[in-house]
């Protein structure tokens, strides 16, 4: 008989926080035959540009194989940090230099190394509610500890946000945010708001940490700058990725800050992580980027067809959900999210939707502190409007069933 060992490993005390996304839990299962999945914040794959990449990758490997295939800069490939500061001038607002940008493998890993660089264990954050799972995550690794600003269809409330800095024993580390189609509510932070945050940050010395991953895919409304842009902003970090936009499997992203002091401590977290970001996939990207109108182009096309779904989907629900529901209305972005009646635990609704071979986010995690445990997000674009029709009214009848 064959003895069980234990095991000599002992896991940092940091273990403890680290969980598994639940969004990454339920992609396992909502991926089986039949299941319409709204759960998962997937790009369309039929839209991607199969075809110019492959381009891009010929003329690539003509031009400088064997450099895109060798070890490169830790700040990353200086054409394409050359386009980062010409694209956000153009789109946000930001006059930046390249020694003020930084590309990481992903935006993930961008929160990670702000995580890396600024907290330390028992450091605040301040972040809307709900918020993003996945910052949650990349802090929460790193120990810190959360206090939910309260957020409404407009954004993060300023009046709240003052309160809460005014009573707060110790400076945050950071605010953190998504301004634009806030994932995972899908509102947008207006413009007054920013000026207001951008004004309270500066007056309490706090710095902002903007996550734009989804601002490029307006559908409606008017277009705003980074908070990092506006008049008054101080210290600030932006975060941008082309995930949304082009690949997420090419997990290109970058990130850019007021202070270069700042920026070379996060260098120095890259190095220690992964050294760089592919040279290959850098040097592929740029090759397809510098094509005059490739990624406008392309992008104008992501704003048809998804904002037709966002449509079809509000319209969905519109039809099948009962008068006690209600539901955000995103100028853009892949998401909303849905309020079901109080009586109703998302959790198991789920449970019932899946039955009905229909998937979802259950909105429990992504709330700081006591949960809203009726409420859900929705991702309309990596759907068809067919399947968005059958999706909501299987929902329905989830809902009718409990």
């Amino acid at each position: 008989m064959n003895a069980v060992l234990q095991s000599d490993f002992r896991l940092a005390a940091r273990c403890s926080r680290l969980k598994p996304s639940a969004i990454r839990e339920i992609l396992k299962v909502a991926g089986a035959p039949g299941v319409i999945s709204f759960a998962g914040g997937l790009p369309a794959p039929e839209l991607f540009p199969v075809d110019a990449i492959r381009r891009a990758a010929e003329e690539m490997m003509d031009e400088d194989g064997a450099g895109s295939m060798q070890y490169g800069l830790s700040e990353g490939y200086v054409p394409l940090r050359e386009w980062v500061c010409r694209h956000l001038s153009e789109t946000v607002g930001l006059r930046l230099s390249p020694d003020q940008v930084l590309i990481t493998s992903g935006s993930q890993q961008g929160l990670d190394l702000v995580g890396k660089v600024l907290l330390d264990p028992g450091d605040t954050v301040l972040v809307e509610n709900p918020s993003y799972l996945g910052a949650l995550q990349a802090f929460g690794a790193h120990q810190a500890r959360f206090i939910g600003v309260p957020s409404d269809a407009d954004g993060l409330r300023p009046d709240e946000l003052r309160c809460t800095l005014e009573n707060m024993p110790q400076r945050p580390k950071f605010i953190y945010l998504i301004p634009n189609f806030q994932n995972p509510t899908g509102t947008s932070l207006s413009a007054a708001r920013r000026a207001e945050i951008v004004d309270l940050a500066a007056d309490f010395g706090v710095p902002i940490v903007e996550d734009d991953p989804y601002g490029r895919l307006r559908y409606s409304g008017m277009e705003l700058p980074a908070l990092g842009a506006l008049p008054g902003a101080h210290d600030w970090i932006y975060l941008g990725t082309l995930s949304k936009v082009l690949s997420p499997g090419m997990r290109l992203a970058w990130m850019a800050t007021s202070n270069r002091e700042l920026l070379e401590q996060l260098i120095s977290a890259k190095q220690a992580t992964d050294l760089h970001t592919s040279s290959f996939t850098q040097q592929l990207v740029w090759r397809y980027l510098r094509r005059p109108g490739a990624l406008p182009e392309h992008v104008e096309k992501l704003r048809a067809a998804y904002g037709s779904r966002r449509d079809s989907m509000l319209s969905a629900l519109e039809r099948h959900l009962p008068p006690e529901c209600g539901w955000t209305r995103p100028d853009g972005g892949l998401f909303l999210w849905v309020q079901v009646p109080a009586r109703i635990d998302a959790a198991g609704l789920l449970r019932e939707a899946m039955r009905l071979k229909v998937a979802f986010v259950p909105g429990e995690p992504f709330w700081v502190g006591p949960a809203a445990r009726n409420t859900l997000r929705l991702n309309f674009s990596n759907a068809t409007e067919e399947a968005i029709e059958e999706g909501v009214r299987r929902l329905a009848d989830a809902l009718s069933s409990i």
